[in-house]
């Protein structure tokens, strides 16, 4: 069967494997583009992966007053780096819209071009309330819904939401009434309320009488205590004895990767025991050697994981 978004979320699908990464920086020379699309590409070519995942950056300096560990630097519009770098990728990319900074006709005219056979997309809303947008997250679901109903769109779902109001698999549910097909979850740390929130959603969907969509899990290694802080200011909770470990362990890369593996299996014996559509996000946006080739490790080993328990 052909790789499509269809195939991979039209029908609940389930054990499925994604790899995210970040364009180039914006400013970065097209050469220079272009060896990081083939790097990339090489990197990526034996991990047996259904999706390639593409992240559109935006400043969340709203999000945190707090001073950002790594400075925010513009990178390039994902669906341009798809069309001219990534060419010779023949499976299904995901390319994240930050909706906020479009312009609707720029998100119309992005949208009357697609190809649905290749690609997906996940809208992403504004990181604060009071943040000043272009295109509202709710009408750029509208927009989708006139000119290209036929793009299969996920949603972001944030275990750290349910964790504060206890009611994010309601937001799923909601999304899912607008048309979202999948969910792709913020980096999970916390398993044990991401696991509390997949029962509620799965729960809530029975009780309506839905099919539940497809939850792609994020994984994502820590390498250094910059990288720990990262991820405490874009808002992921790091259970404290897991901090404690990690701030102390002597390699954090290490003691990061073999939490991963644990979270992953705790998570996909859960999803199967619960009758709930999964899959892993391995999420690689550091520009540390060490950090990339882990996170390519690390889908190496959960693609395993997912042939041995299907």
């Amino acid at each position: 069967m052909a790789h499509t978004p269809h195939s991979l979320f039209g029908g609940g699908s389930d054990g499925l494997l994604l790899f995210g990464i970040t364009p180039p920086r914006r400013d970065a020379a097209p050469e220079r583009m272009r060896e990081i699309a083939q790097v990339t590409l090489d990197r990526l070519a034996p991990l047996d992966l259904d999706a390639l995942v593409l992240y559109d950056i935006d400043d969340e300096a709203d999000r945190n007053p707090d001073e950002r560990p790594f400075p925010y630097l513009p990178t390039a519009d994902p669906a341009a780096f798809h069309a001219e770098h990534l060419g010779t990728w023949h499976r299904p990319v995901i390319v994240y819209r930050c909706v906020g900074k479009y312009q609707e006709s720029q998100l119309r005219s992005w949208l009357t071009t697609v190809d649905t056979d290749q690609v997906g997309a996940v809208f992403v809303g504004s990181s604060s309330r009071d943040k000043p947008v272009h295109t509202s997250l709710t009408r750029a679901h509208e927009v989708r819904r006139e000119t290209r109903p036929d793009l299969f769109a996920g949603a972001v779902t944030i275990t750290e939401r349910y964790t504060r109001g206890r009611d994010e698999h309601l937001r799923m549910l909601a999304k899912q009434e607008q048309g979202c097909t999948f969910f792709i979850s913020q980096v999970v740390y916390d398993v044990d309320a991401t696991k509390s929130m997949l029962s509620d959603y799965y729960y809530a969907c029975l009780d309506r009488g839905v099919a539940p969509r497809t939850v792609v899990l994020t994984m994502s290694v820590c390498g250094s205590l910059k990288t720990l802080s990262f991820l405490q200011w874009l808002g992921v909770d790091v259970p404290r004895w897991l901090e404690n470990a990690l701030r102390r362990a002597e390699d954090p890369l290490a003691e990061s990767y073999a939490q991963c593996l644990r979270n992953a299996s705790d998570l996909l014996d859960f999803c199967r025991r619960l009758g709930l559509p999964f899959g892993f996000h391995i999420e690689s946006v550091s520009i540390r050697k060490a950090e990339i080739e882990a996170a390519v490790s690390l889908a190496t080993e959960l693609r395993a994981m997912l042939d041995r328990n299907r």
